[in-house]
């Protein structure tokens, strides 16, 4: 398994709208492509940061690139207009579990 960690910079007056398109758009089209395991969005804690995270978990490299293409370790996905709610260019990094989870 291989965990995905999408990150952007959001317009600080364009973050909820920007949160509402993720849910409604981007999740649920994660959950429908093949070997996504499942993922879910994290949005900053404090109201200045104005930064989102897409923590995606994939079976293997194979469906990353079948996701993101053969730069898929570098490369991160926007969906056309994404762009106008990020005030950079969003990264990705990439996480390979050491431990299964634990409960806390």
């Amino acid at each position: 398994m291989i965990v995905r960690i999408w990150t952007g910079q959001v317009v600080s007056d364009r973050f909820e709208e920007f949160c509402t398109h993720l849910t409604s758009q981007l999740i649920p089209q994660l959950g429908r492509t093949d070997g996504c395991l499942g993922g879910e969005l994290l949005r900053s804690v404090t109201e200045g940061g104005h930064r989102v995270l897409v923590v995606s978990r994939w079976r293997d490299e194979e469906a990353l690139r079948g996701y993101a293409g053969p730069m898929w370790r570098i490369r991160p996905v926007c969906s056309e207009g994404e762009m106008c709610f990020l005030a950079h260019p969003p990264v990705v990094t990439h996480f390979m579990p050491i431990t299964a989870p634990a409960m806390l």
